[in-house]
């Protein structure tokens, strides 16, 4: 089946500076090893089985130790398929895959897909289990997974055809590190086809990979399999957001106190902390650009302007949020995988997915309280 996003928000209003850049790219049309592609084909259906029948089990007494041994011994216990290909650490856990697409589905985010859990799927059940009144602490157990799969019995992965705007870029390679070097592309695109797969679909690349062993992203036409997620947009109207910097998370609530979605987030830091108290949304604008001006903001090292072209690998990913405090916001991000991780200049760093999910909801004037 093929699955397309619907099309990004519109903009309600710009910022400064904000502009757009599009170009093209031709597609790669690369051969495959038909043997390889048989054996990535077996691997991937095991595989896939395991997520999709995996149930909880608690881990072996000998599984308590970090590294290999505790994650060799969970994927084991849960009906995995380990893979010597990957590193223990990045095998991904069948029963934590199932688990982190079914909080993605009822809008618990547990930011990336990885099958590897950590302090963001932590976070996620923590949330899950205060509003499902269930003892909270954060621990993937048999009660939890039971209220997620008794809620959604579908199945967590599809199959997906990768299509001509997939692999149509504009991709960039190697994305620059460096402000100055970022300023001079058209647009900071993804790095290649298998980046901007992972995304859609919320995913890890290294999972991506261990579904689809041997695939070839960059060519239109396959079928791959990719984590069945939960929908783009909230199923209400946003009228209040609050921005946890202790629990390093995001809440959006309707008018009602009803809660719609949670996020992990990445938010300030103690030497540029985020603000303190209530403000308003501002602005929304999709596909904004970076700009870095040393008399607007507090942090940096001086230098000149820079303006930083639109793209998902911006500084600010894929969607901006602008608050009522002058040069502060909730965005997107390059690295998905840092969300939670790393500290940020004083704004709120979400996913690109997840950001646009809550964008969907939200308009100027929504509260944003910071606690």
């Amino acid at each position: 089946m093929i699955i397309r996003r619907p099309a990004r928000l519109a903009l309600f209003a710009s910022l400064p500076l904000l502009a757009l850049a599009a170009c093209e790219a031709e597609p790669r049309q690369p051969r495959v090893d038909a043997a390889a592609a048989n054996a990535g084909s077996t691997a991937s259906s095991a595989l896939r089985q395991s997520i999709e029948t995996a149930t909880f089990q608690p881990l072996a007494p000998a599984a308590t130790d970090t590294g290999a041994t505790a994650n060799t011994a969970a994927t084991a216990d849960r009906g995995g398929v380990v893979s010597d290909a990957l590193p223990a650490d990045a095998r991904p856990d069948p029963a934590m895959v199932r688990a982190q697409i079914l909080l993605d589905r009822t809008r618990f985010s547990p930011g990336i897909i990885d099958g590897l859990g950590g302090e963001n799927t932590r976070q996620a059940i923590a949330a899950f289990e205060k509003a499902n009144d269930l003892p909270v602490d954060g621990a993937l157990d048999a009660a939890v997974f039971q209220r997620l799969a008794s809620a959604d019995g579908s199945p967590v992965l599809m199959d997906y055809t990768i299509t001509a705007e997939d692999v149509a870029g504009p991709f960039i390679g190697t994305v620059p590190e460096d402000i100055a070097a970022m300023a001079r592309l058209e647009t900071v695109g993804y790095a290649d086809a298998r980046e901007a797969l992972a995304e859609k679909f919320h995913m890890s690349e290294a999972l991506l990979d261990a579904l689809n062993p041997g695939v070839d992203f960059g060519r239109a036409g396959q079928t791959i399999v990719v984590a069945a997620t939960g929908p783009n947009e909230l199923p209400g109207e946003v009228a209040r957001i609050v921005v946890s910097k202790a629990e390093n998370s995001v809440r959006a609530f309707d008018a009602d106190g009803e809660l719609l979605a949670f996020y992990p987030a990445t938010i300030g830091s103690g030497e540029m902390p985020s603000p303190s108290g209530s403000h308003t949304v501002k602005v929304l604008a999709p596909r904004p650009n970076y700009t870095y001006d040393p008399s607007r903001v507090s942090y940096g090292e001086g230098g000149s302007k820079v303006v930083v072209p639109p793209g998902p690998n911006n500084p600010v990913g894929t969607m901006w949020i602008g608050l009522s405090r002058d040069t502060y916001g909730i965005h997107g991000t390059a690295d998905p995988a840092k969300i939670g991780k790393t500290a940020s200049s004083g704004c709120v760093r979400l996913t690109n997915w997840d950001v646009e999910q809550l964008a969907s909801g939200v308009k100027p004037g929504v509260v944003v309280e910071f606690v």
